[in-house]
C-alpha cells in the first residue's frame, strides 16, 4: 500500500495532519480533492495555509505544487481567501 508521505509534497507533517481529518490513504485524497482535503484539515488547524492546499492538488496530480498551472493556483488561492 502507498503511504501519503509517498506522494509529492506530503511530508510527515501534512501526512499526519490528513490521518487526523479521516484521509488515510492517496486514494482516499484522491477521492475527496484538495479542497474538502484542506477543509478537514483547517477544522483541526485554522492557521492552515495556501501553501498546504497547493500542496494537496499538487499530490492529487502527481507534481510539485510549484508546477501547479497558473489558472488552478489562482482558483486554489480564491478559494484559500473565501474561508
Amino acid at each position: 500500500m502507498v503511504k501519503l508521505s509517498e506522494l509529492p509534497n506530503i511530508g510527515k507533517v501534512l501526512e499526519d495532519d490528513l490521518i487526523k481529518a479521516g484521509i488515510k490513504t492517496p486514494a482516499d485524497l484522491k477521492k475527496i480533492g484538495s479542497k474538502e482535503a484542506f477543509l478537514r484539515i483547517y477544522e483541526n488547524d485554522p492557521t492552515t495555509c495556501l501553501n498546504e492546499l497547493c500542496a494537496l492538488e499538487g499530490a492529487i496530480q502527481g507534481i510539485r505544487w510549484h508546477n501547479l498551472d497558473e489558472a488552478k493556483k489562482q482558483e486554489l488561492r480564491k478559494f484559500h481567501q473565501s474561508l
